[in-house]
Formats: C-alpha cells, sequence, structure tokens
C-alpha cells in the first residue's frame, strides 16, 4: 500500500535521485582522469565498475518512483529523458577503460590526459546542472549551459588536432587505429555530457 506522502508528496526524492545519477558519472569522469595523470596509468577498474553501479540503482529507483509517486515536480517523460541521458556517461566512459586495460601496451606515448580533463570539467558541470534543476532559475542554468557548450567546442577544435597528428605520418597503422578509436570514445562522452545538459537547460525554459 502506498503512503499518502509518497503519492502527494512534493516530489523531492526525484532531484535527490537525479543529483546521484550525475554524481556518478562525475566520479566516473573523474576517476578517468586520474588514471590518465599517473604515471603508469595502470588500469584499476574498479572506480568505473563502482561508478556505473550506482547509476545503475539511481536509475532503478527513478523508474521505482515514477511508478510509485502520483505527483512529480516536473514531468515524468523529463525525469525518463535525463536519467536516460545520464545513465549514458558512465556506460561510455566505462568503455573507455575496459578497452584502454586491454590495449596500454600500445598506447604509452599517447597523453590521453588533456581530453580527460575536458570530460570531467563537463560531468562537473552536468552535477551543477542537475541539482540547479529545483530552483528553475533560467539565468544561472543559461550560464551553466554556455560553460558546457563551450568546454564541447573546445573538445572538437582538439579533435582537430587529433587528426592533423593521425594524417602526419608518424604513426604506424595500429597506432592511428587506436589514436582515433580512444579520442573518438571520450569524445562521445563529452557529446554524452552535453546531451545531459541540454535535457536539464530544456527542462528550465519549459517550468521557467
Amino acid at each position: 500500500m502506498f503512503s499518502l506522502q509518497t503519492i502527494f508528496g512534493s516530489g523531492k526524492q526525484f532531484y535527490l535521485l537525479l543529483d546521484e545519477a550525475a554524481s556518478a558519472a562525475y566520479d566516473s569522469a573523474k576517476a578517468l582522469h586520474v588514471m590518465m595523470k599517473a604515471t603508469d596509468r595502470q588500469p584499476a577498474l574498479d572506480a568505473f565498475k563502482l561508478a556505473r553501479q550506482r547509476e545503475r540503482t539511481a536509475s532503478d529507483k527513478i523508474g521505482q518512483a515514477l511508478v510509485e509517486s502520483f505527483i512529480t515536480p516536473i514531468e515524468r517523460e523529463d525525469i525518463e529523458a535525463l536519467g536516460s541521458a545520464l545513465y549514458k556517461i558512465p556506460k561510455q566512459i566505462e568503455k573507455f577503460a575496459d578497452r584502454y586495460a586491454l590495449a596500454t601496451m600500445h598506447l604509452e606515448q599517447i597523453d590521453f590526459a588533456p581530453r580527460a580533463a575536458m570530460l570531467e570539467q563537463a560531468a562537473g558541470v552536468v552535477v551543477e546542472m542537475v541539482h540547479e534543476l529545483e530552483r528553475l532559475n533560467i539565468d544561472s542554468m543559461t550560464a551553466l549551459n554556455d560553460k558546457l557548450r563551450s568546454i564541447e567546442n573546445e573538445a572538437d577544435r582538439l579533435m582537430l588536432e587529433l587528426y592533423r597528428e593521425i594524417y602526419s605520418g608518424r604513426l604506424d597503422s595500429l597506432q592511428m587505429f587506436l589514436l582515433k578509436e580512444f579520442f573518438e570514445i571520450l569524445e562521445k562522452a563529452i557529446d554524452r555530457c552535453r546531451e545531459a545538459g541540454v535535457v536539464a537547460y530544456q527542462i528550465v525554459l519549459k517550468n521557467s
């Protein structure tokens, strides 16, 4: 039997669960940056598995709360869309980490840290945007959206530099393949952050 608080409550639990999902995504990005900065860059995958598990748990709880709650603070479709967007961030980062663990010996001379730093920054902005949802302040959300877009633009610029390196002729075919694959995974992870930010921004636009 559902309690009256569950059915008619303020729906604050949705904000808390979305905060938890965004935090898990950020922790995953932070773990990747730490790993890429380390001198040995030995892949320890536990942090990524833990972040993904936290994300799954938050996602499951959001789904359950949507079933049990009669009233939600924002539209159900928006909660589902944001939850889904946040879920994809650590999933993409874990994909990078898992593959990196298999190819470490071929990537010793490649510096992923600058791109990983940008991914951490992007995930950090997403945390701020999700935390701001409850206030529905269009000015602060617009500023954060512009910040996230700026990070994405800089990531696109760095990708052009990457292709310049690929076509330089200094790399063998395996290095070229791996460099392209791994940087594109990182780029897609930043895109996932951007997608989550867009959903959060549109929620505020709709409700402010």
